[in-house]
């Protein structure tokens, strides 16, 4: 998207000498002859910089700038004029003007000052997302595993990462979601740009559509000033769009288009906006159920899953546990000082449990364990009660039953390669749709 420069200049062969210089810097510019026509054009629609005359027919320069800080107290803006005087400068200065330029100057000098002006308005916009990161720990360990399971996922990473593709990241609560959607866009050519995430079933209804897409001032009770959507912070970068299947419909339209084409509107606004943004969206719900109950766009749901990447819960790569453990001690045992370590009957205890709440219930469970072990040695009698009560050894399985958890364990993996697609799995299982949908229900596979 190329930086948007307002132009206001009375007198008409000097407007259009800056318009055209400037157009051909590859920016793109409006010019005004009025201060009052420029500072409505900036209401409709913010620019990236203001380049205004001091002296013009109806509002000075200095109001200009007065009014225009009003709106929008982030915008740069540079003054022109013949009559240049020390405290014309010092005033505009105070009232938060970027620089000011005394005629006749040279489109060379101005250029360059335009170019600073706009790398300083990215710096303060990178800064200010910096510290919003800091502000919220943002912080992501390595993603541990090494059961055939993860080795299948690192490579789909891997894959999806050098691509520009939209990614629909599917999982159970506690598998890691968000580190994956990290992971991705920070492997990937937009790794300079920002990441922004929103969490679309913690926002109430009302406001979801104004953090996405951003607000006018004036678009609803208590919008004093403009506002930036979610989707404007992210260009030029990726969006991570958690829990997706809460999105509400109508915000689901919206989001469909800008899947599309790009483009939006504030709230309240009449200007369409065009970003380059990648999507990443999460879910821990059936989408397909969610479309077939209409509760979910199938044209959406179809926009988003352009690569679906299905991360497997915890129960499924037992294997891995050990190394989580070790992992997560590590991790504790740094924060609270201590030197704990787990006996071989804990780590067994642990890997017989199916973790419904997957790996962030592991890690939990460690630091609870750390924080209240009074000794070096973690055993299983240190371990929370509902783990422990129900460790027993299993019974040996009859053949029909070993049958059966063959048949379920394939069931799940054809699934997980069709991304869930289960017309498609049908076809390769050589069965037909409602018998897969039994089989599915009887393995309690629905949810």
């Amino acid at each position: 998207m190329k930086p948007r420069i307002l132009v206001i200049e009375d007198e008409m062969i000097m407007r259009v000498t800056l318009e055209d210089a400037l157009t051909a810097q590859e920016y793109e510019v409006r010019g005004y002859e009025k201060g009052t026509e420029g500072i409505a054009a900036y209401k409709e629609s913010p620019f990236d910089l203001v380049l205004t005359d001091v002296r013009l027919p109806d509002v000075n320069g200095l109001e200009v700038l007065r009014r225009i800080r009003e709106i929008d107290d982030s915008s740069v803006i540079i003054l022109m004029t013949a009559f240049g005087t020390i405290k014309d400068a010092v005033e505009a200065m105070k009232l938060g003007a970027f620089d000011y330029i005394t005629k006749p100057f040279s489109l060379e000098e101005l250029g360059l000052i335009i170019k600073r002006a706009l790398q300083v308005k990215a710096m303060r916009e990178e800064n200010i997302r910096l510290k919003r990161d800091l502000s919220q720990c943002y912080c992501y360990p390595n993603i541990i595993g090494e059961s055939d399971a993860m080795k299948k996922l690192f490579t789909m990473i891997d894959r999806v990462s050098r691509t520009d593709s939209t990614v629909l990241i599917l999982g159970e609560s506690g598998t890691g979601k968000e580190l994956i959607a990290s992971t991705i866009h920070y492997h990937s050519n937009r790794k300079d740009r920002p990441l922004v995430k929103i969490n679309c079933g913690a926002l109430p209804e009302n406001l979801i559509e104004s953090e996405l897409f951003g607000y006018e001032k004036g678009a609803f009770t208590g919008a004093t000033k403009r506002k930036p959507g979610r989707f404007e912070l992210a260009h030029g970068g990726s969006i991570f769009l958690d829990e997706i299947g809460d999105l509400p419909l109508q915000t689901q339209v919206k989001l469909l288009r800008v899947l599309q084409d790009g483009a939006f509107e504030r709230l309240g606004g009449t200007e369409t906006i065009t970003v380059d943004v990648r999507v990443i969206a999460a879910t821990n719900k059936d989408l397909q159920k969610e479309v077939e109950e209409r509760r979910f766009r199938e044209d959406l749901y179809y926009r988003l899953s352009v690569i679906p990447i299905i991360i497997p819960p915890l129960r499924n790569r037992k294997d891995d546990i050990p190394l989580l453990i070790e992992h997560f001690l590590k991790r504790y045992n740094s924060r609270y000082g201590k030197n704990v370590r787990f006996s071989k009957e804990a780590i067994s205890t642990l890997m017989g449990y199916d973790f419904p709440g997957n790996v962030r219930e592991l890690e939990n469970i460690v630091e609870r364990v750390i924080t209240l072990s009074e000794n070096s040695l973690i055993r299983t009698g240190d371990l929370p009660e509902h783990i422990t009560k129900n460790h027993t050894s299993p019974e040996p399985l009859s053949l029909n039953e070993v049958a059966q958890e063959a048949e379920k364990k394939h069931i799940i993996r054809v699934l997980r390669e069709t991304g869930g697609n289960r017309t498609r799995a049908a076809e390769i299982l050589g069965i037909s749709r409602k018998t897969l949908w039994e089989k599915m229900r009887a393995y309690g596979l629905n949810h």
